[in-house]
């Protein structure tokens, strides 16, 4: 009897290994490092558009929306495998909410090759949500002086990170010393794969939280 009360106990401990243990080691990883706290204000109130001539014609505001809001330089095509990345890491999983878009911020004269990339985007993903704005490079400097970052755009007015921009046009990020983070490099697959998207998921639980807590039950995202 005792054998058999040993040898059951055994068998669900072994159970527990094999099948309960993963599924919370999933989950709890599955969550993000952030457990779904509030992810920083970094900039309050940030700018809007304005009047910015967009690719498609349409006009692009980031009031209401959550943007990923990027930086493209006068070397737009050089770069445009950062932007594959971030289609791939980030905007495939999540341009179906209609509350989020991906606005890229390029110098007036980069249109043709913004076309291109959209085009070549287009022929593996919906681009509905990739939003393309043109300004003079000094117009844009100023833009992206009053967020106030510690890195600067470089000779290009450009930059290989993007930035988390919340419905309200506060930008986000992660305040922690040994984890600042103002913005997300587009250049390494790994950061995009998991600080980004662990911030990105941050973000998206506080609106749906929040939608939940008001009953909305014409939620977007």
């Amino acid at each position: 009897m005792y054998f058999n009360k040993y040898h059951y106990n055994e068998k669900n401990i072994v159970l527990f290994v094999l099948f309960i243990l993963p599924i919370v080691a999933y989950l709890f990883f599955a969550s993000g490092v952030n457990g779904f706290t509030k992810l920083p204000t970094i900039t309050p109130n940030t700018a809007d558009l304005g009047n910015w001539q967009s690719l498609d014609g349409q006009k692009v505001s980031l009031n209401g929306k959550v943007t990923i809001l990027g930086f493209m330089g006068t070397e737009l095509l050089k770069n445009r495998g950062n932007l594959f990345n971030l289609n791939q890491k980030i905007y495939q999983r999540y341009h179906e909410f209609k509350d989020v878009q991906f606005v890229m911020i390029c110098p007036t004269g980069t249109e043709k090759d913004a076309k291109k990339v959209v085009d070549a985007l287009g022929a593996f993903t919906d681009v509905a949500q990739w939003r393309f704005v043109f300004a003079p490079t000094e117009e844009i400097n100023a833009y992206y002086s009053q967020l106030k970052l510690v890195e600067k755009l470089d000779e290009n007015s450009g930059t290989p990170k993007v930035y988390i921009i919340d419905k309200k046009r506060n930008l986000r990020g992660r305040k922690l010393v040994k984890d600042a983070k103002e913005g997300y490099s587009t250049f390494h697959p790994a950061e995009l794969s998991n600080e980004m998207l662990d911030d990105f998921k941050v973000i998206l639980y506080e609106y749906r939280a929040a939608l939940k807590k008001n009953n909305n039950a014409t939620r977007k995202i």
